[in-house]
């Protein structure tokens, strides 16, 4: 009997989310599933860790059939401790995450806590894909995405993912028009242009409320941006390494960066100093 593949399931919306109840019942027909979550919603949260306070782990009856468990932590927090804890004698073939209640292209990719679990396990040697989509609504419908989760998912564990890399794989928002197919993207070079919405409490205290634009400044047809609104489910390969290896040697001909240079901002010279003396 062929052995199924082990995928670690986790998100950044917390264990009761719809979206990784759909990608639970996807990846249960690739293979056996075991589910390490936020027990709360954790979007936006990068790539933080808990160092100074405590973490919980506890058994999760949110599935039935699939070996789960709730983390008081973040989505990061939820990869390490399913690989040193809950796994620590099983390696995942895969660990995917989401799918997430939103879109995490672009610039988004930094924020996100579904992505930042997927790159915690390419960090820790482990294949990974983060899936999100591109729907902010109440009640949202996840269905036109599982053919794709499982497709890709598929490949993934066919041909494998290069060490270091997780992929970050965003869904249109579902319509009328079917997704025209897969195209394997760049990031768009985009932000968020921020303002902050400054209100009082009943107490009469001023809080802040974040808020603000999407703004896309890069007009390649190439990018997960201009794939997403033809309408195609994107694909860009992302890594924890982010070195601009292009501008190492810009430090190294332009600055007087060399291994024996020598501070003299701010410092007077010894002659300057005996002199005021």
């Amino acid at each position: 009997m062929e052995k199924k593949p082990l995928i670690l399931v986790s998100n950044d919306d917390g264990i009761t989310a719809p979206g990784i109840h759909t990608l639970v019942k996807v990846m249960k027909r690739i293979g056996e599933v075991v589910v390490v979550a936020p027990d709360g919603p954790q979007s936006g949260m990068g790539h933080a860790i808990t160092i100074g306070n405590t973490l919980r782990l506890d058994r999760s009856l949110a599935f039935s059939d699939v070996e789960s468990y709730e983390c008081s932590g973040t989505p990061a927090d939820c990869v390490k401790l399913a690989k040193h804890h809950v796994l620590r004698d099983r390696k995942p073939d895969l660990v995917v995450s989401g799918i997430n209640h939103g879109s995490n292209s672009s610039i988004s990719v930094l924020y996100s806590g579904t992505m930042s679990a997927a790159i915690e396990a390419a960090i820790e040697g482990l294949p990974a894909i983060g899936f999100s989509l591109c729907d902010y609504g109440h009640d949202i419908d996840f269905s036109h995405t599982e053919e794709y989760v499982e497709l890709i998912t598929r490949q993934a564990l066919e041909f494998g993912i290069p060490a270091g890399v997780a992929l970050n794989v965003n869904f249109p928002k579902k319509s009328e028009q079917e997704i025209a197919g897969i195209k394997v993207c760049r990031q768009a070079r985009a932000k968020w242009e921020e303002e902050f919405d400054e209100r009082l409490d009943p107490r009469g205290r001023s809080y802040f409320w974040l808020t603000g634009n999407f703004v896309n400044f890069d007009k390649g047809d190439d990018t997960d941006e201009a794939a997403l609104a033809q309408n195609y489910v994107s694909v860009v390969p992302c890594q924890f390494d982010m070195t601009a290896n292009h501008v190492i040697s810009v430090l190294n001909n332009d600055w007087n960066l060399n291994p024996n240079a020598k501070p003299t901002i701010g410092s007077k010279s010894k002659e300057g100093a005996e002199a005021e003396g």
